[in-house]
């Protein structure tokens, strides 16, 4: 940035402002931090990722002070990715701003514009077109973007199923009703009972069937409007009270679960689905 030292009085006032100075001074070969220098893409990533899952973690337990400072390490997130890339002349945090300001105006003809959208639903409809037209834009052949085309593949596995589901359904490949969607997961819980049974049984065999019924599962949330990470979300936190249950009925007298046999701790396991 400078040949000088970095003082707090030399950072900007202004908020934005100030976060990008400090995160240029983090990288400063001269006078920056050892570690932020040394970070790449690859190794923020995985940052960036547990940041957006504190963010939602906040807003689950309803903790908005908590929130304000969860967005602001995400925010961080975004500064360093832009700061890196600033770096070796590929854009900036402005560049970025200006990227999504744009997207987001494209996207809203209803609000930017005088295209009339109804409702939520319609909205819908209408954003996913143009997704669809964008990812045509950016092929580098003439052949229209695939229905699946652009699904991220680092999401949580659980969520890239039910965007793929999501794809799948805009073009017709998809179930009118429930019914079919249980009779699946059946079929597959079948198949994993007949590899199961099976003298021998193959581990990459158990994977892919195991998958296919989680695969259906996905999907079965998907047609009941049901978000799966958040209903997983909430029978782990459930399973983890009613397990803290045994654990503190246990020591009570002095035991822990490893003391204890299976009996006791279903026993006490049913006493609290009662009051946990």
């Amino acid at each position: 940035m400078s040949a000088g030292r970095p003082t707090i009085e030399s950072l900007p006032a202004e908020p934005l402002a100030r976060l990008l100075a400090v995160m240029a001074w983090l990288r400063d070969r001269r006078h920056g931090c050892p570690w932020d220098i040394e970070q790449t893409f690859r190794t923020i990533a995985p940052y960036t990722i547990e940041e957006a899952y504190e963010v939602a973690d906040a807003i689950a337990r309803d903790d908005l002070p908590a929130l304000k400072e969860e967005l602001g390490d995400l925010l961080l997130q975004v500064v360093y990715h832009a700061q890196m890339a600033r770096e070796v002349g590929a854009f900036d945090f402005a560049d970025v701003a200006a990227a999504i300001a744009d997207k987001m105006v494209d996207r809203h003809p209803h609000v930017f514009g005088d295209a009339k959208v109804a409702t939520a639903e319609a909205q819908t409809v209408s954003w996913e077109a143009r997704k669809a037209a964008e990812r045509t834009a950016k092929r580098d052949d003439a052949r229209p973007a695939g229905a699946l085309d652009g699904i991220a593949l680092a999401l949580p596995a659980l969520l890239r199923a039910e965007k793929i589901q999501k794809r799948a359904a805009r073009v017709g490949f998809d179930w009118k009703e429930t019914a079919p969607v249980i009779d699946k997961i059946e079929e597959e819980l079948a198949e994993l009972r007949a590899e199961l049974s099976k003298g021998t049984i193959a581990q990459d065999r158990l994977v892919d069937e195991l998958g296919d019924v989680l695969f259906a599962i996905a999907n079965l949330a998907r047609h009941l409007k049901v978000d799966p990470e958040a209903a997983l979300r909430a029978t782990n936190d459930k399973f983890e009270r009613r397990f803290r249950h045994i654990e503190r009925r246990l020591a009570e007298t002095g035991r822990t679960p490893g003391d204890a046999t299976l009996e006791e701790m279903e026993a006490l396991w049913q006493e609290a689905k009662i009051g946990v």
